[in-house]
This record gives C-alpha cells, structure tokens and sequence, in this order.
C-alpha cells in the first residue's frame, strides 16, 4: 500500500511539472530550451577579411522576447580560443560604424567558440537619443568626449564584436598598429565579427538595415 501511494504521488508531481511547463508566462522558459523570435547572421569584418586572417570565423545572435524586453545570444565559433572579444550594438555594420553601444563581453574556450546571453531593449526600438548638448563624465582623458553631440533618435540594429586588445588582435595574424575604443578601457583592438544587413519591412517600406529591426 505504501508503494501504490508513492506511485500516485510520483504521477501527480510529474503531471503538475508538465501543466507548469505549458502555461508559463512567454519569455520565463529558458530561452536556450525556446525557439527564437528572430536570429541574424555575423560574418567576418571588413577589417578581417582585407587581413585574410581568421576564415572560419562565425557566429549568430538569437533574440527571444521577454515580457517588456529581449533576450540576446551571442554564439560565436572559429575564433582565437580562450580570448576575450567585447560586444557592441551598432548603427551600421562595418566602418565607421556609427552611434554604438557598449553591451559586455564574450570569451571563448579552448576550441575556439563562445557564447554570452544579454538582456534589453534589441528590437525595433533600440535607438539612441539626446535632446540637447550636457557635459558628459572624462572617465579616460584624451579619449572621452567632454560633451555629447545633439542628436534626433537614431536607430542602431547591427551588432559587431572587437578584440578586447590590439595584442590579441596581432596574436590572431590579423595585423593592425592602432588601438579603437571598443572596450571599457579604450584600448581595443578591430572588429572581428559584425552581422549581415537584412531586408525589414518597416512602416509598409522594406528597409536594408540590422537584425535587431525583425523584432517588432
């Protein structure tokens, strides 16, 4: 009698594990367990391909949407290993870039791949705004703005990545002599990866712009 009623409890736990599953709010089930909203394609830089370094560089970006934000996987293979790349939001996908946006690291292992989940605003309302012209922190003298520029809201719907170092970008063959800001000291190397421009219907007009925009 004893066993009967573990069974029957063993059922009803399992049956309340699958019903818990299925009515989850949309965004709170993992998203690596999730089909994605949307994905977008990275591809080797300007920069990298005109070095002919790294050829089986790669990598994609996953976004799923979560309640009142997004959810971003960044997946990357046929990298240096066990380096660290910084990771940006972009205007446009190659040089000069444009208005971009500082989002965190990813790290690779010993084979050369990597993966880092972000979370925010990656959807068709992503976009950098100022109203007017303030005094802005020198946190890096000689490198910081001391002021922003005004601007009206510019939409920014590429992501890119950047050697943490230009040392690490040498130790890649991909050669170089100048440092960009593309890290949290300035000191960055080039962009290694950036994603491929796609066609979005925006306001009934397709629009060739960044992945970022299929989420709306």
């Amino acid at each position: 009698m004893v066993h009967a009623r573990s069974g029957w409890v063993a059922s009803l736990v399992s049956v309340i594990a699958i019903v818990a599953v299925l009515v989850a709010p949309h965004g709170t089930v993992d998203a690596g367990k999730r089909r994605p909203d949307a994905t977008g394609t990275l591809t080797r830089s300007q920069t990298v391909v005109t070095a002919n370094c790294l050829p089986k560089a790669k990598g994609q970006i996953k976004l799923f949407k979560q309640g009142a934000v997004e959810r971003m996987v960044v997946s990357v293979s046929g990298m240096p290993k066990n380096s660290n790349f910084d990771v940006f939001v972009i205007q446009a996908p190659n040089a000069p870039f444009g208005l971009s946006w500082y989002q965190g690291d990813l790290h690779t292992g010993s084979d050369g791949t990597g993966s880092q989940t972000f979370l925010g605003r990656f959807s068709i309302e992503t976009f950098i705004v100022a109203p007017g012209s303030q005094p802005a922190p020198v946190v890096h003298p000689g490198d910081d703005a001391a002021t922003n520029p005004l601007t009206a809201p510019v939409h920014t719907f590429h992501v890119g990545l950047w050697f943490d170092s230009l040392q690490a970008q040498q130790d890649a063959g991909c050669g170089g002599t100048v440092e960009t800001p593309f890290n949290g000291d300035h000191t960055a190397g080039a962009q290694v990866l950036t994603t491929v421009p796609v066609t979005v219907n925006i306001n009934g007009t397709d629009q060739v712009v960044g992945p970022l925009a299929k989420i709306q």
